[in-house]
């Protein structure tokens, strides 16, 4: 059995066994998305197992995050009467919310002197994880660090999206939904869910569209942020 193989059937069973670990203790620490990587990657230091031997095989759980975005859409069918009501909304806050998010990461990379390929990658990856590998791949940027500043900000905006929301004082399911959707992609949909199902619903959507809509204009407004404030 290679080395490679072992990491991919070592990442699932991780998983399957942190699952009930986090039912019966649900607290940040043991959520699956994190002690499961942080475990894997210790363990990759400890064995000096390189990352690409690693993704050998790995690379399959990556590439059935895209199935599993798409899945969000059945919900989203469910509660299309209450999504087609507030259609202009969510569609100005999602243009808005991805550029502002753009324009940030862009001043934050020149902030700290950043190359190209990790600032493209940052101005990437405010959207969900197979939306923003293929959005990097346009741009110029590198697939492994959108991953990466892709799961950062996902985990980050489930950490703090309480503490934000309950600061604005936001009363709309829509407003809480779509925010979580926008900022923090799947884990901010996963905490929507948790938080009431008619969040959870807005939030799959703008998570959906906003990577979409980053897909489709990404290339655009990365080639018009860079010209115009380099």
């Amino acid at each position: 059995m290679s080395l490679a193989f072992i990491c991919l059937i070592g990442t699932v069973f991780g998983y399957i066994v942190a699952k009930p670990i986090y039912r019966r203790l649900p607290y940040l620490p043991f959520s699956p998305a994190i002690l499961v990587p942080v475990i894997i990657i210790g363990l990759l230091l400890f064995f000096h197992v390189p990352y690409e031997t690693y993704m050998q095989q790995s690379h399959w759980i990556v590439w059935m995050l895209g199935p599993t975005t798409v899945a969000f859409a059945i919900p989203i069918y469910e509660y299309r009467n209450i999504i087609r009501e507030h259609a202009l909304s969510i569609s100005l806050g999602i243009v808005v919310g991805m550029t502002v998010g753009m324009l940030s990461a862009f001043y934050l990379a020149r902030l700290f002197h950043f190359d190209h390929a990790t600032t493209f990658s940052l101005m990437a990856r405010s959207i969900s994880t197979p939306f923003a590998m293929e959005l990097t791949q346009h741009i110029g940027g590198s697939v492994e660090l959108v991953i990466l500043f892709t799961i950062i900000t996902g985990i980050v905006g489930m950490v703090f999206g309480d503490l934000v929301l309950a600061g604005l004082k936001l009363k709309s399911y829509l407003a809480n939904g779509a925010s979580l959707g926008n900022a923090a992609h799947g884990f901010g949909t996963s905490k929507a869910y948790s938080r009431n199902k008619e969040e959870g619903v807005i939030a799959s959507l703008t998570m959906v569209l906003a990577g979409i809509f980053m897909v489709i204009a990404g290339p655009f407004l990365v080639h018009l942020i860079t010209s115009l404030l380099n």
